[in-house]
């Protein structure tokens, strides 16, 4: 049986959380050097870089704590029907329960009402559970990288036709 759950928009008081979430799981995985997600700007304020349009950004609840979150926005120096996976993250109590299949759907639902026809992504090697999330949600992988988006340091990539 697996643990519940709520899912919702992100809002400004989740920043702090949501910052502190990343800034711990991405070192856990070795991407916390130059070229990674960890040092984008927008890490300090989610809520107001995904409130921009064409984007939305969730974060999973339990028990009133943010343990992660997950968003969507357009492909930076993409192709205009391209958006991004961007800042899917979790706790390690939030990994095992159904969360990241639950907040993929979430996602891709929000990028094709946004009117989205592909969904890119990128990640690392040795992020295998999330590789295979991808991988279960129907990503299929790229041999380069797509758009610009300064994160120099992935070298894995996914796109999903929406």
């Amino acid at each position: 049986m697996s643990t519940p759950f709520l899912i919702r928009p992100i809002s400004a008081s989740d920043n702090t959380a949501m910052a502190s979430i990343i800034r711990k799981v991405m070192p856990e995985f070795g991407a916390d050097g130059p070229g990674f997600a960890i040092h984008d700007a927008e890490v300090d304020r989610l809520y107001e870089a995904y409130t921009q349009p064409h984007s939305a950004y969730f974060v999973i609840e339990r028990n009133g704590e943010v343990l992660g979150g997950g968003g969507v926005a357009p492909l930076e120096n993409g192709e205009p029907d391209v958006c991004e996976l961007r800042k899917m993250y979790f706790l390690p109590e939030a990994r095992g329960i159904g969360a990241g299949a639950a907040m993929m759907q979430r996602c891709l639902d929000a990028a094709r009402a946004r009117g989205f026809r592909r969904c890119y992504l990128e990640t690392l090697t040795g992020m295998d559970g999330a590789q295979a999330l991808y991988l279960r949600s129907g990503f299929r992988p790229l041999s380069s990288p797509m758009g610009g988006t300064g994160h120099f340091s992935c070298d894995r990539f996914f796109i999903l036709e929406l």
